[in-house]
């Protein structure tokens, strides 16, 4: 395995006074993908703090950040994660085919098809918007740089694909739609492996017109460098992004730490963890939480991988199988 690409991005124990009470330790590794690092920075301290509280014991929460497809390669392979939050469906249903760590109906296994936030595909540019980015239609025109990651490796970059394809399956015939996406991808200088790699290489590295961005990695550029250097441009069409949670069972029931990944996960779903994913920038669940951060979300029509591919693994095999759509487009450039 490929350690050395893996990014542990922080490594936190529960920091509070014990007295005479005897506290025992537990350890969780959450896998996750490259946007989620400063969501489960803050999340794994109060988590931590939760479960200290309610059950007299001490865990200790190391997180692994990457491309979401290379971090489901690294279970698959033998990372032991008690829990993956990644970038798609797609991701955790090959950690269950392929290493058979879950069972194949996981998704079932917590509310909302195990997605405790969303989020969606917005556009980044530069203050002033130059080159006059509106729409999908405007990634597609000459002489326009577009920075997106790659979809063979980032899950953020399948959401982006799809987002574009189905935008132009509204507008154009089946093959106008290949060349539509095509030129998109004609227009990337270079892809990354990563959502957050392309978030550097257009905002730090000043490479690009456009990103196609996470609303996260977008709302999260305009806080840290500021309205002078970036605004978002809101498409009339994306995609409502669902990146799902899961226990990886044979792993917690080796190491004994089924109840602490349970109770993890569902915290994401507790007032608190929904008010710290808002915070970094992810669309919370919760209605009332939805309700105080409205400011920050611009509303958007968004359409469900369900709806428009028939699910995730349909929309694998078409557009990002060996040989599949984006093979075709990307060998034409």
């Amino acid at each position: 395995m490929a350690i050395k690409e893996w990014l542990i991005t922080s490594f936190i124990v529960a920091n509070m006074l014990i007295s005479n009470v005897a506290f025992s330790e537990k350890t969780l590794l959450n896998v996750s993908y490259d946007p989620t690092r400063e969501l489960y920075q803050e999340f794994n301290v109060a988590f931590a703090k939760y479960w200290q509280e309610k059950t007299k014991e001490i865990v200790t929460i190391q997180q692994v950040h990457g491309a979401s497809g290379k971090q489901a390669r690294s279970v698959i392979e033998g990372l032991e994660a008690d829990v993956v939050t990644l970038a798609s469906a797609n991701d955790i249903d090959n950690i269950a085919e392929r290493a058979k760590l879950l069972p194949e109906n996981w998704q079932k296994r917590l509310a909302l098809h195990s997605t405790p936030y969303t989020s969606t595909i917005v556009f980044l540019v530069r203050k002033g918007n130059p080159k006059g980015i509106k729409d999908w239609d405007d990634l597609a025109r000459s002489g326009i740089e577009v920075i997106t990651p790659n979809p063979k490796t980032s899950g953020g970059a399948q959401w982006n694909y799809l987002a574009a394809w189905e935008y132009g399956k509204r507008k154009f015939s089946e093959e106008k739609v290949k060349e539509f996406v095509r030129n998109i991808y004609g227009n990337v200088p270079v892809m990354d492996s990563s959502s957050r790699g392309a978030t550097a290489t257009f905002v730090e590295r000043g490479v690009g017109d456009v990103f196609i961005a996470w609303e996260k990695e977008a709302l999260l550029a305009i806080r840290e460098h500021g309205t002078d250097k970036f605004e978002i441009v809101v498409p009339s069409l994306s995609i409502l992004a669902q990146p799902p949670v899961a226990i990886v069972d044979k792993v917690v029931d080796k190491k004994g730490t089924r109840s602490i990944a349970e109770a993890y996960l569902k915290y994401l779903y507790s007032e608190e963890g929904q008010e710290i994913a808002a915070k970094h920038f992810y669309r919370p669940t919760n209605a009332n939480t939805a309700k105080k951060y409205v400011d920050q979300f611009p509303t958007i029509e968004l359409f469900k991988i369900d709806e428009a591919f028939g699910g995730w693994k349909s929309a694998y095999k078409t557009h990002f199988a060996e040989g599949g759509t984006f093979d075709q487009i990307h060998s034409q450039e």
